[in-house]
């Protein structure tokens, strides 16, 4: 049960912060996520925001994930 717990806090924290730097990444570049309406630039900064949080939870999964041998 504990592993499980600490596969769920490491996944939900990965795609968090993935999610934030995505976000982050939108308002850098001007984009406004929570506009009004499905403008090009509010798709844009949802998709931004979704690909962070994907890449986030990748990132955590390859960090939780044992070492391999690679000879």
């Amino acid at each position: 049960m504990f592993a499980s717990l600490i596969e769920g806090l490491t996944d939900a924290i990965g795609f968090m912060v993935g999610a934030l730097l995505g976000y982050g990444l939108g308002v850098a570049l001007g984009l406004d996520l929570f506009a009004p309406g499905y403008g090009a630039g509010s798709i844009v900064a949802i998709l931004l925001v979704g690909l962070g949080g994907g890449m986030g939870l990748q990132a955590a999964r390859r960090f939780r994930a044992p070492p391999t041998d690679a000879e």
